[in-house]
Parts: structure tokens; sequence; C-alpha cells
């Protein structure tokens, strides 16, 4: 089925518009994954009606043909540990590995979130490079989301989902850390900063004032929303940069770790706003103390990440396995900062904190910081596929309102035109060529990962309020949230595979001497 997909669409691309080609190469993604998705939920419901033994056995059957088939390099005995996994959790907590359960639910999105991505990185057109792979997964998670009688069988419960979120980012974050060139960061400092304030600032601006006159929204939710949309994506512009760095695109002027840097504080800069802006909507605790929280969460996210940064540079001691232990210990910090901020209600102090440690942990490691860096890939090419499954599973079509989906696209159009060009003119003077600041601006475009995390949390608090006023401004919230992570992930992943290699320049000098480094962990994105 793949082979034909591949097949018609490159005899498509030679009457058809790029456009058309794209239209038809998602509609034959989606059926694929469709397809595969109800067979496998239907054969699995069936046999757990006759008999609970034959389901575990056909679970188990239907796990290992699907890897089996769609991955490059199959390792059978990896394929049977993980049914093997599957068989003992199925025997502990029996009900959540049914259809209808969260477990269940859980490995289906994983199967078919890299159904998708295999399918769609098999496809070739001419003069673009591969379609990433985030685009399939994205729509595996759309197909099990809106699909009839599949989205009862593949549920999972939000807090399940939340946590899930929650960890690839903060994986995601850490690889961020890791990837950061110390002596670029200190020579790119400035612009960093005016790149990482100006383009989220000024477009959340933007969108709140279009949203309060267009939608109707009050200018607390508007710039609720504003924050919510200025976010970059991290989960796309991290291991597109890692690849480019790779190929050494943009390396000997540090636009890579540029990049990586000031997207990570965007994001920062974005979740403060919006978890300030959400506490004066609800008027929970004083005015001052909501104003105040965002330099809280900054200077206390930076504090204890300069801590366990210094923390993770002697322990554990190099007489040890340092590589496991090392690895272990970051990601378990890491994830620790990001659930641990949010108990604390402090949410965004804890992806300042995972990055801050990962990259100051990493600066005292040296060269020693590559095989570390290959264990949180791994760890990121099992959470990628969950994290933009469940993104795509976040979207209910059935529940768009077309008058928010109209206005909501004009307001993302808008505050993306207004960002790229304060993008352009953060960068003026910063030594970069013009194809480099073109290129800048458009790394700055695509949004996913803080959309899903946080788009749904005013909606939440609008809930628990039991305000049907506020319910609706957090729907609103929500609705053209999902429609920025549709338009702006895949293009903006689409584009910067386009323009990388045609703006930055190449300097395989650097790309060697760092590999000497041990960098050349980072490949694998």
């Amino acid at each position: 089925m793949c082979v034909c997909v591949c097949v018609c669409v490159n005899h498509l691309c030679v009457s058809l518009p790029i456009s058309s080609v794209c239209v038809c190469v998602c509609v034959c993604v989606c059926v694929c994954v469709c397809v595969c998705v109800c067979v496998c939920v239907c054969v699995c419901v069936l046999t757990l009606c006759v008999s609970p033994s034959l389901y575990l056995v056909c679970v188990c059957v239907c796990v290992c043909v699907c890897v089996l088939t769609l991955c490059v390099s199959p390792s059978l005995h990896l394929v049977c540990l993980g049914a093997l996994l599957f068989g003992v959790v199925w025997s502990i907590a029996e009900k959540e590995c049914y259809p209808g359960g969260n477990l269940f639910g859980i490995i289906i999105l994983f199967l078919c979130a890299v159904c998708g991505g295999k399918l769609v990185g098999l496809i070739q057109l001419p003069t673009l490079p591969p379609f990433p792979p985030l685009l399939g997964m994205l729509l595996a998670g759309l197909v099990l989301r809106n699909v009839p009688y599949i989205t009862e069988a593949v549920h999972i419960e939000q807090t399940w989902s939340a946590a899930l979120r929650n960890i690839a980012l903060a994986i995601i974050l850490t690889r961020a850390g890791l990837g950061l060139n110390p002596s670029a960061l200190r020579r790119l400092k400035a612009v960093c900063v005016r790149l990482a304030v100006g383009p989220c600032t000024v477009e959340a601006s933007t969108i709140a004032v279009m949203s309060h006159f267009l939608m109707g929204l009050p200018w607390v939710w508007g710039f609720i929303l504003g924050f919510v949309l200025s976010a970059v994506s991290p989960a796309v512009v991290v291991p597109s940069m890692l690849l480019l760095q790779k190929d050494g695109y943009g390396v000997e002027k540090g636009i890579p770790t540029l990049l990586m840097a000031a997207g990570s504080f965007d994001d920062i800069l974005a979740i403060t706003g919006f978890t300030t802006c959400l506490g004066v909507a609800f008027a929970s605790g004083s005015s001052w103390y909501n104003l105040g929280r965002g330099v809280l969460e900054v200077g206390g996210g930076t504090i204890i990440g300069i801590i366990l940064g210094f923390f993770l540079r002697f322990f554990p001691s190099r007489d040890q396995d340092v590589v496991l232990r090392r690895s272990a210990m970051l990601l378990g910090l890491s994830v620790f900062a990001v659930f641990g901020s949010r108990v604390a209600g402090f949410p965004g102090a804890g992806g300042l904190c995972t990055l801050v440690m990962a990259f100051l942990a990493a600066l005292g490691w040296g060269a020693e910081k590559g095989p570390v860096a290959a264990v949180v890939g791994n760890f990121w090419d099992i959470f990628q596929p969950l994290l933009f499954g469940l993104i795509g599973a976040e979207i209910t079509v059935s529940t768009l309102n077309p008058n928010t989906v109209g206005l909501g696209l004009v307001c993302i159009s808008a505050g993306l035109l207004v960002r790229v060009l304060v993008t352009l003119s953060v960068v003026l003077f910063a030594g970069f060529t013009l194809r480099e600041k073109l290129f800048i601006a458009l790394a700055w475009i695509p949004k996913a990962t803080v959309q899903a995390a946080i788009g749904s949390t005013a909606l939440d608090m609008a809930r628990v309020s039991g305000d049907e006023v506020l319910v609706k401004y957090g729907l609103d919230v929500l609705t053209v949230a999902v429609l920025a992570i549709l338009t702006t992930a895949p293009i903006g992943a689409l584009g910067i595979g386009l323009a990388g290699p045609r703006l930055l320049t190449r300097h395989l000098e650097d790309t060697h001497a760092d590999r000497k480094e041990g960098e050349c962990t980072h490949t694998r994105v």
C-alpha cells in the first residue's frame, strides 16, 4: 500500500501543482491510517468478546506484525520484548489494557502514529525534501479522534494525555539544552534575547487586539489567546535545527544554536504571559502576585537550573558508569522540574530550569556529553509519536464552530505576518545575510507543543468555575490553538526543510570538528 501511494504521488506530480499533490498525500495517509486503525481495533474488540486470553494473543500478534512491517530495520528481540511487556502489564491492570482503557489507547495511538510517520516519510516529491514524519503522526491522532466507534475504543483520559505531553516537552527541552553551542551563544546573546522577546510579545499583542475586535473576547482573554499562539514549537524547531547542524548548515554563525536557545526562552515567555493573564482572568490571588509571578518563574527556574546543572557536573563520579547514570539523572530531574513546577504553582519555571540545567551539565561534561545526548535522543524517538499523536487527538472536528474557525484563521495570519516582520527587524544588525534573516523568520513560524500543552488549560478552569460565558471563551481559545497547530506545524516543518539547504551556508569543516568533540550523536532526531 505504501509503495502504491508513493508511485501515485510521483505520477501526479507531473501534472498537478504542489498544493494539489500535498492534498492527495494527506488524503492517502488518512485513508491508510484509518483502515489500519479500524481493522486492528475491530479485531481486538471481537476477540475480547470471545475470550480475554485470545484478546491478549491477538494484541501481541498485532503489535509484532505492525512493528515488523513498518520499521526500516526491525529487531525481533525488541518486538518480542514489547509483546512480553504488554502481557505483564495486562496481567496486572486488565481493564486498562482492554478497548476503552488508557493503556490500550496509548498503545494503539503510538502504533498508528508510527504508521503515519513511516508512510509520510516514504513519500518523495520532486524538488522537495521528505515530508516531516510529524505530519503523519498528527493525521493519525486526528483520525483516531474523529472516526466513529474508533474514538470510543481508543480513549485516553486527559490526565494521562497531559502527563505524556509534559514528559515529551521535558525531553525536547533537554535535547535543546544539550545541543546549545556555548561559544555561539556568548557571541549571539543580545540577538537571542531580542529574538525571544520581540516577536513573542508583539505577536501576542497583535492577536489580542484582533481577537478582541473580531471575536469579541475580553482584553484579558485576548491576551490569553495571544500568548497561547505566540509560542514557537520546540518539537518542530529543535529536531529541524539539529538536522541542519549535523549537515553543517548555518553552523559557522551559530544559527541552529541561536534558534534553539531563543526558541526555549520564547516558550518560557509565552507560558509566563499565559499563566499571568490566566491568573488575572480568574482572579486567583492578589493582582500584584499575579503580575509578579512571571518574574518569580523566570528567576526561580534559572536559579534552580543553575544549581542542578552544577550538581550534575560532579554527580555521579567519573569512576562509575557515567553515561547511564547521567542520562537517568538528567531525564529524571528534567521531568521532575516540569511536573514539580506545576505542583508548586509556577508552571513556567520548569521549562527554563530544564534548559539551563541541561546546558550547564553539558558544559561541564565537555566531549563526554555525546553519549548522554544519544540516550536522550532515543527517548525522544519513543515520545515523538506519542506527543504529536496526542496533539492530533485533541482535535474534534464536530465541535469546531465555522465562525470561530474563519475569524481564528484571520487572527493567526495577522499574528504570523507581524511575527515575521518583527523577526526580520530584530536581526537586522546581527551580522546575518539577507538569506539567513529570511530563514530565521521562516523558522519562527511553526507552533505545536506549547499550544497542545496549554491550549485547553483555560477551558478546564472555566468548566471548574461553572460560568458558561467563560466556557465559551475557553472553547474559542482551544479552537484557535488547534487551528494554529494544523496550519503552522506542517507548513513550518516543510519550510525549514526546504529553506535550510537553500538559504544557509554549509561548513563541512565545522561539522567534522563538532563530531570529533562528540556531538555527532545529535544525528538521531
